[in-house]
């Protein structure tokens, strides 16, 4: 099968490989779909983190389930699915606290998604099946249940960390796909006004139809002065979507007193000073998204009735054998997020 691998920073190719098969009772094989680039893998893209030569790249995808251990009850050959990156068991602590993100009986790895074939484990609980004839949906439907593998549940989990509620002004840190469907996290928990930290025209306007009030361009210290323009002494919420450190730095200085920041960007550094949120009783949560449980209790009936759109932070599309364009337009801000069309329903 063909599968995309990454060679060395600012090259990824498609190689072929061997098509997987079901070895343990809990695995599936599905044939992907779609499958998407995520800003996370820019990391490595970018030599900023490292990753072994050859190794085969991606963790968003949906497909149709072709092959199951005999272990896999809640899905059957023929569903269609969404495969989330987190590969949740269900019934460890993690996973029964609600944080599948975290499952202790994960498996190592789990990057392939980009490529016509996924081996998937833990399939019985973490796979989300999609009701309905997937034939009868449109491609517009088609991306935001892509969505759902990763980004818009990350965006959701990055509101649910910061404990947002109904009335509550926030603000989300991020004008990339997690940022934007942080937005969309932020408005379905009942966020009265939310203000989005973006430079980018293409994604404001998208921000301000996902439901953001304000717009602050400004970065640094002029960021935290319009938010406080804008407040009364700051922020109910904050969604920090970046990592980098300038993002968390601004994350916790825009809250008011006892605001919660919800942190999903990957952390560009390793420690931070905490110092700063002793000082205003600031909390900070957050990490690994809860795809499955999520998806499963909130965001797939959002998407299936109309209520939510995250789909539409996929910009350009691009085939599997295209692959290198789709991260080149990532990597260059021409595409909020790329989509990568590998089969037909």
């Amino acid at each position: 099968m063909k599968a995309a691998a990454f060679i060395e920073p600012g090259k990824v190719e498609i190689h072929e490989v061997p098509k997987p098969s079901v070895s343990k009772p809990n695995e599936a094989v599905i044939r992907i779909v779609r499958a998407c680039v995520c800003g996370s893998d820019l990391w490595w893209y970018r030599g900023l983190a490292p990753r072994e030569k050859d190794s085969l790249v991606g963790h968003e995808a949906i497909g149709i389930v072709e092959e199951v251990g005999s272990e896999v009850t809640n899905v059957a050959v023929g569903d269609f699915v969404i495969a989330p990156f987190t590969h949740g068991c269900g019934h460890c602590a993690a996973c029964l606290a609600g944080f599948d993100g975290n499952c202790l009986n994960a498996p190592a790895g789990g990057s392939a998604y980009q490529a016509e074939y996924l081996l998937f484990n833990n399939a019985d609980w973490a796979l989300v099946k999609v009701p309905g004839d997937p034939k009868s949906f449109s491609d517009e439907m088609l991306n935001s249940l892509l969505s759902l593998a990763d980004v818009m549940a990350t965006g959701y989990h990055a509101a649910v960390s910061a404990e947002v509620k109904t009335g509550d002004t926030v603000v989300v840190m991020g004008d990339g796909a997690v940022g934007l469907c942080g937005i969309i996290g932020a408005k379905l928990l009942g966020a009265k006004r939310i203000i989005a930290m973006s430079r980018h025209a293409d994604r404001q306007k998208l921000a301000t139809e996902f439901g953001a009030t304000d717009i602050i361009a400004e970065r640094g210290d002029e960021a935290v002065a319009r938010v406080m323009e804008l407040t009364d002494g700051g922020a109910d919420a904050v969604l920090e979507c970046v990592g980098t450190e300038q993002s968390v730095d601004t994350a916790v200085k825009v809250g008011r007193p006892g605001a919660v920041v919800g942190r999903v960007g990957v952390p560009q550094k390793s420690d931070m000073n905490t110092n700063n949120l002793f000082w205003r009783n600031i909390g900070l949560r957050g990490g690994i998204a809860s795809v499955t449980t999520y998806d499963k209790s909130v965001l797939l009936n959002a998407v299936l009735s109309g209520k939510i759109e995250p789909g539409k932070v996929f910009t350009q599309s691009f085939a599997l054998d295209d692959i290198q364009s789709a991260y080149e337009a990532m990597d260059q801000r021409t595409a909020i997020k790329s989509l990568v069309k590998v089969s037909t329903l």
